[in-house]
Parts: C-alpha cells; sequence; structure tokens
C-alpha cells in the first residue's frame, strides 16, 4: 500500500485527480516562487528600491533557469524550508552584480505563501467549473425526475411519497450555495504575501508598502492590508470549503448506496464492480468513493484547525501543518466532483421499484394524508389516533400473512362507523408542491 492512496498507481483512479495534483507538485512550487522573484524584481527596480538594471536581468534569468526538486532535498531538509536552497541556487546562476538583489526585502515565507496563492488560482477555476457543471447536471435532473414517485425516508423508515426529482434537488441546493462560497472566499485566499522578516516591511522602510501594493498588481493577486504570515485563516476557510464540497458530493454517494441495495433498488448510477467470488454483484464504487473521500475530507478539516495555532510572529511547525492538509484535501475534492458528475449523468430510477416501496406494508406512506382527510372532520389529534390504531392492525395482520390490506380500507372502515365519507388518495396532489419546489431550487441555483 502506498503511503499515499492520492498517487498510487492502484489507487489513483479513484482518490487522486491528475489535473488538481499537478499544481501540488514539486515542480509548480518551484515554477511559482521563481515568479514571485522575477516580478519582485522587476517592480523593486521599477520603484528605484535596486538598480534598474538588476530587475530586468534577475527576471530575465529566472525566465530561462530550471531548478530540479531534487537538488534542493538536502537544503531544505536542513532549512526545514527550500526557499534558502533556491535563492542560493539562483544566485549562482545570474550575473553578477545583479544576484546580490535578488530576494531583496522579502523572507522564505513570502515567496512560499505567494507561489501558494498563485498555484491556488488554477485550482479554484478547475473547481468552480466542475462544480458549475455538477449543478447544473443535477438541476436538469432534478426536473427531469420531479414528477417520479418514490417513497420519502425519515431516519431511514418509509415517512410520505415524495419525488425523485426533490431527492435530487436535495442534492444539488447546497452544491449551489457551495459555489457562492467560492466566490465569496476567493479574495481573503488569493492574496499576495510580502513582509520580510517579521512581517512589518522593516527592510524596505517606507518604500515596503509600496512595493507590496506594486507587487500584487504585478502578480495579479489581491494586495492585504498587511501581511499574513501566521493569520491563516483564508487557507483554513478554503480548507473548510474543500472539506464541505467533498462532504455535500458525498452526500450524494450514500443515497445512491442505499438506494441500490440489492433489497431496495431503486435506482443506480455508474457501472458497477465485480466480485472476486459473487458473480452477481455489481458494487457501487465510485458512489461508495464519494463516501470514502467524505470521511477524509472531514477528518483533515480537523487539522487544518489546527494551522490557525501559530504564535508570535512566524510559527514554522503549525504552517508545516498546512503542507501536509492542503494537497490532499484539493485533490479529494476534485475527484469528489469528477466521480459526482459520472454518477449524475448515469442516474437509473427504476419508477416500479420506487412505486412499490411506497405502497409496502399496505401503502403505510399515506398515513400523513390520510390523517390530514380526516382532519378536515375531526381535531387532528383524534385524525391520528385513528390513522394510527388502523396502521397498527394493518401491521398486525400483516405479521399474521401474506398481507395486512391496505391502510386506507382501514382508515374507510373506522370513517364509516363514524358516519364519515371514505377517504380519497391523490398521489398526484402529494407530489405537487414538491415540483414547485424543485422548480425554485433550480432558479435559485442559476442566480
Amino acid at each position: 500500500m502506498a503511503v499515499a492512496a492520492f498517487e498510487s498507481p492502484l489507487m489513483a483512479g479513484l482518490y487522486g485527480d491528475a489535473e488538481i495534483a499537478a499544481h501540488f507538485s514539486a515542480e509548480a512550487e518551484i515554477a511559482a516562487m521563481l515568479r514571485f522573484e522575477a516580478a519582485l524584481a522587476r517592480v523593486e527596480a521599477r520603484l528605484g528600491v535596486i538598480p534598474a538594471a538588476a530587475g530586468p536581468a534577475i527576471a530575465q534569468a529566472l525566465a530561462g533557469v530550471e531548478v530540479a526538486a531534487a537538488d534542493l532535498g538536502a537544503a531544505t531538509e536542513a532549512a526545514g524550508i527550500p526557499v534558502p536552497g533556491l535563492v542560493k541556487a539562483l544566485r549562482a546562476r545570474i550575473a553578477p552584480p545583479h544576484g546580490d538583489f535578488l530576494h531583496w526585502g522579502a523572507t522564505s515565507q513570502d515567496a512560499m505563501d505567494t507561489g501558494l496563492a498563485l498555484r491556488l488560482h488554477p485550482v479554484l477555476e478547475i473547481l468552480d467549473t466542475r462544480l458549475a457543471a455538477l449543478v447544473a447536471a443535477l438541476g436538469a435532473a432534478a426536473r427531469r425526475h420531479a414528477g417520479l414517485p418514490m417513497a420519502g425516508r425519515t431516519r431511514s423508515q418509509i415517512a410520505t411519497p415524495t419525488s425523485f426529482g426533490l431527492r435530487i434537488a436535495g442534492w444539488m441546493a447546497p452544491l449551489a450555495r457551495c459555489r457562492d462560497r467560492l466566490g465569496e472566499l476567493r479574495p481573503r485566499l488569493l492574496l499576495l504575501q510580502f513582509g520580510g522578516a517579521s512581517g512589518n516591511l522593516a527592510a524596505l522602510g517606507e518604500r515596503g508598502i509600496p512595493v507590496m501594493e506594486a507587487l500584487a498588481a504585478e502578480l495579479g493577486l489581491g494586495c492585504p492590508a498587511k501581511p499574513w504570515h501566521v493569520e491563516r485563516d483564508g487557507l483554513v476557510e478554503f480548507a473548510n470549503w474543500l472539506a464541505m464540497v467533498s462532504g455535500l458530493t458525498g452526500r450524494i454517494g450514500a443515497d445512491l448506496v442505499l438506494l441500490g441495495r440489492s433489497e431496495i433498488a431503486e435506482a443506480a448510477a455508474g457501472a458497477g464492480g465485480g466480485s472476486s467470488t459473487m458473480p452477481q454483484k455489481a458494487n457501487p464504487v465510485l458512489a461508495e468513493t464519494l463516501v470514502t473521500l467524505a470521511r477524509f475530507g472531514a477528518a483533515q478539516a480537523g487539522l487544518a484547525q489546527q494551522a490557525l495555532l501559530q504564535t508570535e510572529e512566524r510559527d514554522g511547525a503549525a504552517w508545516a501543518v498546512e503542507w501536509l492538509y492542503l494537497p490532499p484535501m484539493a485533490v479529494a475534492a476534485g475527484a469528489s466532483l469528477r466521480h459526482a458528475a459520472a454518477l449524475v449523468a448515469d442516474l437509473r430510477p427504476d419508477p416500479a421499484r420506487m412505486a412499490a416501496a411506497i405502497e409496502l406494508n399496505g401503502g403505510a406512506a399515506y398515513a400523513e394524508a390520510l390523517a390530514f382527510g380526516l382532519a378536515r372532520h375531526m381535531p387532528l389529534k383524534d385524525a391520528q389516533e385513528i390513522v394510527k390504531a388502523a396502521a397498527a392492525a394493518q401491521a398486525a395482520a400483516a405479521a399474521q400473512a401474506a398481507t395486512g390490506g391496505r391502510l386506507i380500507d382501514r382508515v374507510d372502515a373506522a370513517c364509516a362507523a363514524r358516519g364519515l365519507p371514505a377517504q380519497q388518495l391523490d398521489l398526484e396532489s402529494q407530489l405537487a408542491p414538491g415540483r414547485e419546489l424543485v422548480e425554485r431550487a433550480v432558479k435559485a441555483s442559476r442566480a
């Protein structure tokens, strides 16, 4: 078993996401830090902080340089971070005296945090694109199945008739809100980091803030009011968002696992996986994977909270926690969105099985409708007592025979004894409010 299932040749297809993982590779990290250093040199030369010739010389040298991650391994082990080794390697490749002005007034965390922000920008674009497509697909499926009756279940028990479309709308709505949240957190996440040694820009004096503002503009990042070396709330907010995405797609998987149980078989999605010894099985692999990734994301969100506990002006122990939790959480969320999209594209409800579930136990799913129908002639409490007694009698009779008859027949018998009219059941009227709720949810998801 590999240390990380996300990169295992055996497991990466289930839990990994190559498109997102590429932005967390060592090569991507080094490239992003080179962007930071080149932009810093250009800005400082433009503002007269370093010699005018140094900026273009540094930027040109960095544009063609390649630094292998393996070459920084020993230096990273010694310093705990890769930047000192990287800066040393870069200075050796920049013609003197320009190399002396590389990394001028910056600290290692400035390069690493800004590099991370640069890499997170495309990650957010990937996640947002996938999330938008999933929300749209769920909205279309919800509308398509808004009139398909199924048994609603509360606390694992059959409750009342509902529609498959409304169930799907319940998957969609919180994911649509996640898109809103992503837009809200984006400006708090994609921020420049530039504070120098202790986060006070002391090395640059009065020119520090102008450099910070110009550098943010140069890199297309937000400019914070102040450096945020130990203020990790933006990254933790993003981690919580990633866990939410994995959790909400995991909910889709969990529902599909239950709906696909052999004795329920009301809906299927995906091809299903085989068994080594039971040829009849089609295991819900992708649905189960969504649940697994949801549980992983929830656990990592707890670890992310530990990264908030940063002391003084820099905390190496707490800072490093981010390197452990953030890449796999992003990969897990990406894989979750990819698998959820595949399942939603292949939803296969079984209308007959869904209808049969509503009729289980003599149509007990209509108990609420029967009680409210009777309540037109008596207090609701009395109506509920009649239906409850009829349901108990129906269940007792069913325990002694193949069927206990229909619940409505027992309720009608009680009505006749009281001189009340027989009850009428209209499934369509039961579903009508749900149709409107589906429409409202879909429209809200597009707002």
